[in-house]
């Protein structure tokens, strides 16, 4: 089995040596029609090619019009041909990208000609690997240009940007560098440990460093947990009592009859999600059944799973009926004076059930529904009551009101969690990664901590350093560059 595996790496790392050498070719804008395409060419033979189908092709980075043939000298398309060389060049080898019109089959008949020439067509993400193999690119780079690609929201885009320009990559290379030193300060230590009886590993320093490097790698794993999680979308979901209006709000923050709306308690029994966008902000938005106590089965799962995606959430939305409010204040206030009681924060938090009494966190919101039923009065008197409050929006969804505040709460809570933690976008793999590396520094620290052997601490660092490494790719399995770049797209 074991013999299996070997053969199979062995024949994926030279399918991907032999590649290097090929030249490829592919659509590089989305297909379909469209004022224009782009055909890209990389490789040794690129240069000859184009110069075959549209004659000289000129100097570097200077674009043409060209007439464009096929091995018959038939006439393909008028196009603008540019020519990159190497190792100037996304890939770092020879491109040529011929931009013709948009026509399906005008593209069609660019790449045929070129297959016919020697070139073959490239696989999902190849001339990104081909950035990374000869260093134009590391693979946190490589992946934010998937990712701004595939962005959908304005702070995602920025955040791929950043990781682009190599500012992920920069951190990570500086704790890299770190652990390096640190390692080659304990083996030679270790190398010198007999000479003038002196220890440097009793000596504080080392362990000094390794807390510093903990605290500064701790730092980053949030920084990139941000990041990734402003990549996937927030969390928002939707809680409270059955018939607040969770499924009203979830329609129209969806923009669609996402979720079944009645008047029937308990018509929501499972979570429902949606992707959602609030002003520039990707979220995972999620319906939840209401909270109630129950001895339905059923049900109570609905409210058990409400529970967890709640505690999962970065933001939670505690929907409470405008009417409960007013009602619940009446009772505490009551007396013979007929002075409208002003609605305080008691009777915010006492509106809510009892399951979810203390479970509010500072950067969930409430959201008072069904404003509309109440008399004016109590309407200025909850107004008055919670003025001083950054975490209430009054609504009426069925009369549209007071969403546009929600929205601007939201999407301030959205930035809050995001902006301080995070200026980068970051993947899964990355998380995992740092995790791996912060357990291997926590294995080190420990060591030192224990006066284990210097060996055994160099061995951590040295786990933490192939853990680093698998994010910038320095240190990378073909398996891992395999699943990376066919996640990509055939032009990329």
């Amino acid at each position: 089995m074991s013999r299996g595996k070997s053969n199979s790496g062995v024949t994926e790392n030279a399918e991907r040596q032999q590649s290097t050498v090929d030249t490829i070719v592919a659509e590089a804008t989305p297909q379909g029609r469209a004022g224009v395409s782009v055909v890209r060419v990389s490789g040794p033979n690129a240069k000859s090619i184009a110069e075959a189908l549209s004659g000289k092709v000129g100097e570097p980075r200077v674009a043409r019009v060209r007439p464009v043939v096929d091995s018959e000298n038939a006439l393909i398309d008028e196009a603008l041909v540019l020519f990159f060389k190497a190792p100037q060049s996304f890939t770092g080898d020879d491109i040529v990208e011929f931009q013709t019109h948009g026509g399906p089959i005008v593209v069609k008949r660019t790449i045929a000609a070129c297959r016919a020439l020697g070139a073959r067509m490239a696989r999902p993400g190849e001339f990104s690997e081909r950035a990374f193999l000869n260093g134009k690119m590391d693979l946190v780079q490589l992946e934010a240009v998937a990712d701004l690609i595939s962005s959908e929201s304005e702070q995602a885009a920025k955040n791929a940007l950043q990781s682009l320009k190599g500012v992920f990559s920069e951190l990570v290379h500086s704790l890299t560098e770190e652990t390096t030193a640190l390692r080659v300060f304990i083996e030679a230590a270790i190398d010198f440990s007999d000479e003038e009886g002196v220890d440097f590993l009793e000596e504080g320093e080392v362990l000094s460093r390794v807390r510093t490097l903990s605290a500064s790698l701790s730092k980053l794993l949030d920084e990139a947990k941000a990041g990734a999680k402003l990549r996937d979308g927030l969390k928002l979901t939707l809680v409270g009592e059955p018939n607040v209006g969770k499924s009203s709000l979830m329609n129209v923050l969806a923009r669609q009859d996402a979720a079944i709306v009645t008047d029937i308690a308990g018509t929501t029994r499972d979570v429902i999600r949606e992707e959602v966008f609030i002003d520039g902000w990707m979220f995972q938005l999620s319906d939840t059944a209401g909270i109630r106590k129950t001895n339905d089965p059923v049900e109570v799962e609905g409210v058990q799973r409400s529970h967890r995606a709640m505690s999962e959430s970065d933001v939670a939305l505690y929907l409470v009926d405008a009417q409960t409010l007013v009602s619940l204040q009446k009772e505490r206030a009551a007396g013979p004076s007929t002075k409208q009681p002003v609605i305080d924060d008691w009777a915010l938090e006492a509106a809510l059930p009892q399951e979810l009494l203390g479970t509010k966190r500072p950067n969930d919101l409430f959201v008072i529904n069904k404003i509309d039923r109440l008399e004016v009065s109590e309407q200025t008197a909850m107004r008055e009551g919670l003025k001083s409050r950054t975490d209430v929006a009054m609504t009426s969804l069925t009369e549209g009101s007071g969403l546009e505040v929600l929205e601007v709460l939201i999407a301030d809570r959205a930035e809050a969690l995001t902006k301080s933690e995070s200026t980068f976008s970051a993947r899964e793999r990355h998380v995992e990664a740092l995790q791996a590396a912060q357990l291997a520094l926590a294995d080190a620290q420990r060591g030192l901590e224990e006066d284990q052997p210097g060996e055994l601490v160099a061995e951590d660092l040295r786990r933490v350093q192939d853990a680093l490494g698998e994010i910038t790719g320095r240190i990378s399995s073909d398996a891992l560059l395999g699943r990376i770049f066919s996640s990509f797209c055939i032009g990329k």
